[in-house]
């Protein structure tokens, strides 16, 4: 296993995929309330924290499954926030028999038809690259960013973002690999009992 991740608590296995533009100090405050109660593992998705970057063709399901294997979780909850969500989802399709709960918060989803906002929002990011300050400035000027750069913990999410723009700026070109057909087109498969969380200034 290439993949960086930590391990807390004991009892039932949850696992937590974080967001694109993060790694998983995303989960800083949430993993050790979770650890009370439950065995919790969070990782670094390939590229981001301190896992290794993306080789020419990369699978994130498969990923998540050979951490599953490597650790020996014959079924775990699954919690994915953003990019994470799109993972989670497209396991618990593909792998339903290792997935005893779903969890997703804001997820993204491969096939669904993003307002012309977001897609701007995003255009604007890519475009301001190699600048990562104004790359930073523009994302976190984004409304689903707007409750936690008004709170506590708002300079931890700049490093973050930081440590991810820095990071996918030396990217070798590589191709994501996604189960077809898409989640978009299956969901009424899903067979694991599901939460869906979106916030108010989610975009």
């Amino acid at each position: 296993m290439d993949l960086y991740y930590e391990v807390v608590g004991k009892g039932h296995p949850v696992v937590l995929l974080h967001s694109g533009g993060a790694d998983l100090r995303v989960w800083t405050f949430v993993a050790p309330l979770l650890a009370k109660h439950y065995k919790v593992v969070t990782y670094d998705g390939r590229g981001c924290g301190q896992s290794p970057s993306p080789l020419e063709h990369t699978n994130y399901v498969e990923d998540l499954l050979s951490l599953l294997d490597h650790l020996g979780l014959e079924k775990a909850t699954i919690i994915g926030h953003s990019l994470g969500g799109y993972i989670a989802t497209e396991f618990a399709l593909n792998y339903p028999e290792r997935v005893s709960n779903l969890v997703l918060v804001g997820p993204s989803l491969l096939g669904f038809n993003y307002s012309q906002e977001f897609n701007a929002y995003m255009n604007k990011i890519n475009e301001a690259a190699p600048d990562i300050e104004k790359m930073i400035e523009l994302s976190l000027s984004g409304s689903l960013y707007h409750v936690v750069m008004a709170g506590p913990h708002r300079n931890l999410l700049i490093q973050m973002q930081e440590d991810y723009f820095k990071r996918i700026l030396k990217w070798p070109a590589f191709e994501m690999i996604w189960p077809k057909p898409p989640a978009i087109e299956r969901l009424e498969e899903l067979t694991a009992d599901t939460l869906f969380i979106i916030g108010e200034k989610d975009s």
